[in-house]
């Protein structure tokens, strides 16, 4: 796999994908840079929402994600990824499972956790290695948390944040799934039914889940 073609979910060719790379001036800008620019404009663009969640596969591709105003891990690293391979970047989902430890009432009354499973973000393949990038929180969002926002400097992975600004613990990873092709949707399914059976058990609907 070279992590650079385009698939049904990493969609690129869209006209919603190639709008959005429209502006990156690819030809001064080394690597590095673009996958940073790309990162920022993904991180910020998109608002993180953890409860409005669908395992309809028409939804996760790139450019159904591009048209809307927010969207969970997946979501945004999907659209990443498919940005960063456009701009010849290879680039793949890799999928884990994470605790957050603060603002968690909300998630433990929707979900009955506080872990958050599957987690997307995503691995880019910048100047002969693997970095692992989580496009999640954006930065309004960490001013409300008082979580620092996730910087990438291009040469280090940028995964989520450890502790907030006062030193509590803030994101902890708990099991790593690796990185897949393509998007799992058939193991995202199983594994949010492993984590979340209250939510499937209560939802007449098993794809879409508007919590």
């Amino acid at each position: 796999m070279d992590y650079l073609s385009p698939t049904y979910f990493f969609d690129y060719k869209s006209d919603e994908i190639q709008q959005l790379i429209a502006n990156v001036p690819s030809a001064s800008l080394s690597q590095k840079e673009i996958a940073q620019h790309l990162f920022l404009k993904v991180r910020d663009q998109w608002r993180y929402d953890p409860y409005n969640l669908s395992f309809n596969k028409e939804k996760y591709r790139a450019s159904a994600i591009a048209k809307r105003k927010e969207g969970h891990c997946v979501d945004k690293s999907i659209l990443l990824i498919s940005c960063l391979r456009a701009m010849g970047i290879p680039a793949r989902l890799h999928l884990a499972k994470v605790k957050n430890h603060i603002a968690v009432e909300r998630l433990i009354e929707k979900f009955g956790s506080n872990e958050l499973t599957p987690h997307g973000m995503v691995d880019a393949y910048i100047n002969d290695k693997w970095l692992k990038l989580s496009p999640t929180f954006n930065a309004s969002l960490c001013t409300i948390l008082k979580v620092a926002p996730l910087d990438f400097d291009g040469e280090n992975d940028a995964v989520l944040q450890a502790f907030n600004e006062e030193g509590t613990m803030f994101m902890e990873y708990l099991e790593d799934y690796g990185h897949f092709d393509d998007v799992p949707v058939a193991f995202m399914i199983a594994n949010a039914r492993e984590h979340y059976p209250a939510i499937f058990a209560a939802n007449t609907d098993q794809t879409e889940f508007q919590l």
